[in-house]
């Protein structure tokens, strides 16, 4: 079994034991008199996470036998074994930061209720995010 099978299926055993838990010690310690009563938001979000748990360990189990064995199910690899191409980052985009500078100017729109501070802030986050994702797309002019 791959590790992350066996995590997923760990926290459903702790799911399961904090819900058992759960539910005895809201049935009993909360006395209301002669009636014990269960708390059903509670238990039921426990349960039903345990549920969703194991159900994410039992995919991870079934899809995790048609690979090969991972660097992290290997016992003496290195962490650069995992490690992998990062992608290409730009080191002279000026894009990043005029993207950010109009997420600023649509937020404060936002915050300030100003419609026409939303409209120039879309606007620019629309432009700023083409010219990010454009600048290696287009070639530069010749001249």
């Amino acid at each position: 079994m791959k590790a992350s099978s066996k995590i997923m299926y760990g926290i459903t055993v702790f799911l399961l034991a904090v819900a058992v838990i759960y539910i005895f010690a809201t049935m009993h310690v909360r006395d209301t008199g002669s009636v014990t009563t269960l708390e059903w938001a509670g238990s039921t979000a426990l349960v039903l996470s345990a549920g969703l748990s194991l159900m994410l360990g039992a995919y991870l189990n079934f899809t995790e036998r048609r690979i090969d064995i991972l660097p992290e199910d290997y016992e003496e690899a290195e962490v650069q074994d995992k490690a992998g191409t990062l992608g290409f980052f730009s080191p002279n985009s000026i894009w990043p930061a005029a993207m950010s500078g109009a997420v600023a100017v649509l937020g404060f729109g936002i915050i300030y209720w100003q419609f026409w501070l939303i409209v120039v802030g879309a606007i620019l986050l629309v432009w700023t995010a083409t010219k990010m994702n454009l600048q290696y797309g287009i070639p530069r002019e010749k001249h």
